[in-house]
């Protein structure tokens, strides 16, 4: 059995005022404690993936704030208190300060990180 801490867990992407912080969890997933400023829009550090979106499945669930997440076919808000699953081929827009904890599968979503460090 594994019990992470967000302290304890390795920053993947830091600047603005965004926060990611990502570490396996075992059974091939990873957990990521992420904290995003209101107005934090991830559509262009996921340009140059499949539709411009992030191709990774993430399971989780809203701490704090409101989050806009938009896919090819529309947009939703999340707002805390609320669990969510967000299949491949979305991006996140905070409408105010948001922090999540969400579950991924390592592989996928290391694929994304490295693309988004490789653009800053």
């Amino acid at each position: 059995m594994t019990a992470i801490t967000q302290g304890d867990t390795p920053v993947a992407v830091e600047g603005d005022g965004v926060e990611l912080r990502t570490q396996p969890a075992g059974g091939d997933l990873s957990v990521a404690f992420v904290r995003l400023p209101a107005g934090a829009d991830l559509r262009p550090a996921l340009q140059g993936m499949p539709d411009d979106l992030c191709p990774c499945p993430h399971w989780g669930y809203m701490l704090k704030g409101r989050l806009k997440m938009v896919t090819k076919d529309g947009e939703a808000v999340y707002e805390a208190g609320q669990a969510f699953y967000w299949p491949p081929g979305h991006a996140p827009v905070a409408l105010e300060d948001c922090e999540y904890v969400d579950f991924s599968p390592t592989a996928e979503f290391t694929a994304v990180l490295d693309h988004i460090t490789s653009r800053s």
